[in-house]
């Protein structure tokens, strides 16, 4: 045959040559035949993966698990990158599942041969040949173990090769693979066994994770610890190679032991805030201190039965440095229904009481309208319907802005809140990311005392302005690689000067500078500080509203506070971390100003007849305020006055013979009641010359009640039982409000009689009349019914 061949011209080697690229031609075209249907079947049956599972799990700034949340097979997974696990991990679980996983696409073909003789050879399957990738297809598209299945299984493994890289592919392993239960993932199981993060593990736990998830429920190391240990040892032996025989018998001597089940459950409100916030992250990286974290739960439980039935609080402690939040605790309890536990008070809206008093100071700083020392005035007012007093119903009467700040004083708040405009003031808040809400929704002067409703998260950073000069912005939650903060979202409320004085005028104790609060019927108890490096916010009440008699901000909340202060500064002690210092601004001076015009003046000087030690701003030292009612009222400005004396010391006109200029420092009018008898307008403006009288001058019309004299007795009459009481006003200014030991009893014009009865079965005893007018007079009467 090859003679013919040879004899018909033909060339053994070409015709080799022909079959050779007729061959090489048909396999070019079959692949590009199986290629083309891969990607025709790529396009109608995409690979879908799980990246949207609904598990999620929220940790703290450490990597610690703080809570989790199952997807909606009830699994949990702690979603991990191939960096986060050790290179003996990996070692491990590439030798023991494929050690040509980087250089095959997919499918070793050697594998499935031998899987498919071994099953043919015992009738049954007993091995998969399946490869990382194959496994990975099968978590994420699972199928039956039948030839068919087994076909599916490549084609989606080609399919993950085909659209990913062999990192993407581990990365998926790592994640979904099952380690018994409803636990998927070396991060969750991680966790779950050993109580720790993956990168911590050791050599022992590392091989005994890697050969888990061949048969993770008759391997479960907490059920099954012996049948763990011995898989554990066989997969050594495929690591000789790698790994020192000392390394290995080091770990064959290590008995499988699992960390204590604990169930992950901390910052549970925090927890359920993220997820909400980022529902499409499996794995959340908030700010959270771990170990603060724990402690603050600590705290709050210990609180728990201190404090009444049905009662909450929250702690909420945030770095002002970097504005992280460090400790989240948004119920006493997040577990005890009777108390609301799973209502989170950071979040929720409630009245802030005296908290946002330093802000009407701090502004009114800024606006020129006081310094630290600045006269104002403690006394009792009554405009339209509201009738503010201090917490205590007493009145302190002549007060430094300072020592109103300090003792929470209402009404100097509220003579600083009219003045400086309560809309005005709800837009500085609102652009400051603190928004004041109220049923009217017209800012009105109740704001100042807790007429409006707030966030306690949105407080705390407003809050943060008198801690960083200033300067507000918002909370961070979220753990930011650069942990920079982003000074577009920073806004400036305050000078660094004004939010400087105004700190020094807060209260200060144990190193935390702080304000409480107590809302209308004492339903929440406030305190509200700030120490060198943290922010500390503590409410206190019960989370449906209900009053709690007693409960306040300086008795409930202020103990709480000050615990939590003295552990972090503790903390901060420990960890050998200097505090930041506060520095006073160049723009802050202290002087030495005199009451009452609130001005630097001699101490020799008649008009100075108080003197006190200001901080102030800019230099500029602001005259003392009259209240907004008789700002236009000339006859009660407050202010100095010009008269003309005689040689006698009598006002006379300014032509009259020997009359000499001189100017006299008044208090404001409503102030008399509670002044030395030398500083009142009686005493401080001199009398009136009769021969040569000024012309058309009268500076002050005392306020006085006739129909009782002070300490009268008024007695019933044989047969009677009731006594009518008739009294007039005389002098004062405006409107009048009559009260009877302390309650508002007529409300009447200018000269109109005040009438009210005694009965003897109600009013024996002594009691009370007060009068107010429009300036902020005020005259009293005592007297005893009997």
């Amino acid at each position: 045959m090859r003679d013919k061949l040879i004899e018909k011209g033909s060339n053994p080697k070409t015709f080799l040559q022909k079959i050779t690229i007729r061959l090489l031609i048909i396999s070019l075209f079959t692949i590009f035949i199986l290629f083309s249907a891969f990607l025709l079947a790529d396009k109608l049956f995409p690979l879908t993966l799980k990246q949207n599972s609904s598990a999620q799990t929220v940790l703290a700034s450490d990597g610690t698990p703080l809570w989790r949340f199952a997807d909606k097979n009830g699994i949990w997974r702690y979603y991990i990158t191939v960096d986060q696990v050790p290179d003996y991990y990996l070692q491990a679980l590439l030798n023991y599942e494929d050690r040509h996983f980087y250089h095959h696409i997919g499918i070793n073909p050697l594998s499935l041969l031998r899987a498919s003789w071994q099953n043919l050879s015992n009738g049954t399957i007993v091995s998969g040949g399946s490869t990382l990738s194959m496994q990975v297809a099968r978590l994420i598209d699972p199928h039956k173990r039948t030839f068919w299945g087994k076909l599916k299984q490549i084609f989606r493994t080609l399919q993950l090769e085909w659209h990913y890289s062999k990192t993407d592919i581990l990365t998926l392993y790592l994640n979904y693979a099952p380690y018994g239960g409803t636990v998927e993932g070396i991060g969750a199981a991680s966790w779950r066994y050993f109580g720790k993060p993956p990168s911590a593990l050791t050599r022992s736990e590392a091989v005994l994770l890697a050969v888990l998830p061949q048969a993770p429920s008759r391997l479960r190391p907490d059920r099954y610890p012996e049948r763990a240990k011995k898989v554990r040892d066989r997969a050594l032996d495929r690591l000789t190679e790698i790994w020192s025989p000392d390394i290995i018998e080091q770990i064959r001597h290590e008995e499988v032991w699992v960390y204590p089940r604990k169930t992950v459950q901390h910052a549970p409100l925090l927890a359920r805030r993220l997820v909400k916030q980022y529902p499409n992250l499996s794995t959340i990286n908030s700010t959270i201190d771990f170990s603060l974290q724990y402690s603050l739960e600590d705290i709050a439980m210990n609180w728990k039965d201190q404090l009444p039935a049905k009662n909450s609080l929250a702690i909420l402690v945030v770095d002002h440095t970097t504005m992280a939040v460090k400790g989240y605790v948004g119920s006493v309890d997040f577990k005890d229904n009777k108390r609301a536990g799973q209502v989170d008070m950071i979040t929720a809206l409630r009245s802030p009481g005296s908290t946002l008093k330093p802000f009407i100071y701090g502004l009114s700083i800024d606006e020129g309208m006081i310094h630290s020392a600045s006269l104002l005035q403690d006394i009792p007012r009554l405009t339209s319907n509201y009738r503010p007093t201090n917490f205590d119903e007493g009145f302190t009467g002549p007060v430094s802005a300072t020592d109103a700040l300090k003792k929470s004083l209402n009404l100097p708040a509220v003579q600083l809140f009219e003045l400086y405009g309560s809309k005005k003031f709800t837009a500085k808040l609102r652009s400051a990311g603190l928004s004041l809400t109220s049923i009217g929704g017209e800012p009105n002067i109740s704001y100042i005392l807790g007429g409006a409703s707030v966030r306690m998260d949105e407080l705390m950073a407003a809050y943060s302005a008198f801690a960083r000069g200033g300067m507000v912005s918002p909370l961070r939650f979220i753990k930011e690689s650069d942990e920079i903060l982003d000074s577009q979202a920073e806004h400036r409320l305050l000078s660094t000067g004004s939010a400087w004085i105004t700190k020094q005028m807060l209260l200060n104790q144990n190193g935390v500078t702080y304000k409480t609060g107590t809302s209308y019927g004492y339903r929440d108890a406030w305190a509200v500080g700030f120490n060198p490096r943290y922010l500390i916010g503590v409410w206190v009440g019960r989370p449906d509203g209900t009053p709690v008699v007693g409960q306040y901000g300086a008795v409930t909340a202020v103990p709480i506070l000050q615990q939590v202060n003295t552990m972090l500064l503790n903390r901060e002690r420990n960890l050998n971390r200097p505090l930041p210092v506060d520095i006073k601004p160049d723009s802050v001076s202290r002087v030495t100003i005199c009451w009452p015009t609130g001005q630097k003046l001699p101490a020799d000087d008649p008009n100075c007849h108080r003197q006190k030690q200001a901080w102030i701003l800019d230099g500029m030292i602001p005259p003392t305020l009259d209240l907004l009612s008789i700002k236009q009222v000339r006859n009660y400005r407050t202010d100095r006055i010009t008269v003309w004396l005689n040689q006698e010391g009598k006002r006379t006109a300014s032509d009259c013979s020997g009359a000499v200029r001189r100017e006299i420092a008044l208090w404001p009018i409503g102030l008399e009641n509670w002044l030395l008898p030398s500083e009142r307008r009686s005493n401080l403006i001199p009398p009136i010359d009769e021969k040569c009288p000024p012309f058309g001058q009268d500076t002050f019309t005392p306020l006085i009640i006739t129909g009782l004299v002070n300490n009268q007795i008024v007695r019933l009459q044989p047969n009677q039982k009731n006594v009518l009481i008739k009294l007039k006003p005389q002098g004062g200014s405006g409107h009048k409000w009559w009260f009877l030991d302390g309650e508002l009893k007529g409300n009447l014009s200018e000269y109109e009689p005040f009438e009210f009865q005694l009965t003897s079965t109600i009013h024996k005893g002594k009691h009370t009349i007060l009068l107010l007018d429009e300036s902020g007079q005020i005259a009293r009467v005592n007297f005893r019914f009997e």
